[in-house]
């Protein structure tokens, strides 16, 4: 296991990757936002996060709460509150320690009612830093581990809360 970097700062030779992946989830917007609102649940539902706390005590919904988690590898991340609107269903957050060289990354999640079935489009984007030929690799780790398995497991979960309120 590689020992936590700061996450932020120009690196030179660095090259800016952007990622934008979406879903719909047949879910009402407001079931899909009570999972994801909460900064410091993403154990609960990600497959790669096997444990988070907000750091000094803080409220998970606080602007500039950080919160510490441990991947399913060993993997330690911080992770900060950035934005977070109820109005608009949506929050940004930023690494500020990762054994990645995701440099300056800044994510945005963003869900949309879909009023054609009472649906829920979900928006996760980013852009960060990386170093020379490395542009496709993780593009591909955060594309597909992180934001493509967080749709997978949210759908999941989702799915099985409607077949057990059917049952």
């Amino acid at each position: 296991m590689a020992a936590p970097v700061a996450a932020c700062g120009w690196r030179k030779g660095a090259r800016m990757v952007k990622i934008l992946r979406s879903t719909v989830l047949d879910a009402p917007v407001d079931m899909v936002w009570a999972v994801l609102r909460d900064f410091n649940g993403h154990d609960q539902w990600h497959p790669a996060v096997r444990s988070s706390q907000i750091e000094r005590g803080r409220d998970g919904d606080r602007i500039g709460a950080v919160r510490r988690f441990i991947l399913t590898d060993g993997s330690e991340l911080r992770e900060q509150l950035l934005t977070l609107s109820d109005l608009e269903m949506s929050f940004s957050y930023c690494l500020l320690e990762t054994p990645v060289p995701l440099f300056n990354y800044v994510a945005h999640v963003r869900l949309i009612p879909v009023t054609d079935g009472d649906a829920t489009f979900w928006e996760w984007s980013c852009r960060f830093d990386t170093p020379k030929g490395r542009e496709a690799e993780l593009e591909a780790l955060v594309g597909a581990q992180i934001y493509q398995a967080g749709f997978d497991a949210i759908r999941a979960q989702l799915n099985a809360e409607a077949e057990h309120a059917d049952g």
